[in-house]
């Protein structure tokens, strides 16, 4: 039997990659023979491209990668920035003062759009570690004096799904909501998702829904799931996830993702 699938798309973090950030040779090995029968590899990442990049690089990626949540295509191999949809600034702001007077004060961080936009945090923001670089600031004003790909938010007290659901039930008509992590709730451009640039990227490859087998961990592969014609969640996805997925595989530091793709290989 041939490779069934055309497209295999698949997360970074918590599903391609291991905790240390690398990806095992069994995974890397499974991606060339499905390569090789006929199926192109796409990274889908909440990631901005910035954070993407050096990851990309060092897998030797090539092609194209939908980087931010769906907000831009980027090619890998031409270090190039296809697509971008950046946030409207008015709308977000709108957005979080209704959050604000519905549950206090929240701790806020951005992505700043482009090839190079960094990722500034403000007050109280907690990061997660990692060698990712941040930027503080401390003037308000500061959040909104560049286009931004999303807007991540903090609570003091609540958990990410409390927040994220209070979220978008007091401002879900003016912007998205996604959890994408632990400590990673953001707000997205309304109507924006991992779906929304997966099927950009898909045209662009000449390639369908149907085509498409998509590995995730978290709520923010939901659309994705929706939009393949088989979604597959880690061992250590996120129980919204689970819920929705086609299969549940290994987790990301067991090769999930091959597991699933040796057992299709020819």
């Amino acid at each position: 039997m041939s490779f069934p699938y055309r497209l295999v798309a698949t997360d970074l973090d918590g599903t391609l990659l291991r905790s240390d950030d690398t990806v095992s040779e069994r995974t890397r090995d499974a991606l060339t023979a499905a390569a090789a029968a006929g199926a192109a590899h796409i990274v889908v990442t909440g990631r901005a491209v910035p954070w993407t990049r050096h990851i990309l690089d060092d897998l030797g990626y090539q092609g194209l990668a939908v980087c931010g949540q769906g907000a831009q295509v980027y090619h890998a191999g031409e270090h190039k920035l296809l697509t971008s949809v950046t946030l409207d600034r008015q709308l977000a702001g709108l957005a979080l003062a209704k959050l604000e007077a519905e549950v206090g004060p929240l701790a806020l961080a951005a992505s700043r759009d482009g090839l190079d936009g960094e990722v500034i945090a403000g007050p109280g923001y907690q990061l997660q570690e990692g060698p990712l670089p941040v930027r503080s600031f401390t003037d308000p004003a500061e959040l909104w004096a560049a286009p931004l790909n999303k807007v991540y938010i903090q609570h003091p007290d609540l958990d990410d799904d409390t927040l994220a659901r209070i979220a978008r039930e007091t401002a879900g008509s003016l912007v998205d909501v996604v959890m994408a992590g632990a400590g990673i709730v953001e707000i997205l451009p309304l109507g924006l998702s991992k779906a929304t640039g997966l099927s950009l990227a898909a045209r662009r490859l000449g390639v369908k829904s149907s085509q498409t087998i998509a590995f995730g961990d978290m709520p923010n592969d939901i659309p994705m799931f929706a939009w393949s014609a088989h979604g597959v969640a880690m061992a250590n996805a996120h129980d919204d996830l689970k819920a929705v997925a086609h299969e549940i595989t290994a987790s990301n530091e067991h090769d999930g993702i091959a597991v699933v793709l040796e057992q299709l290989l020819p």
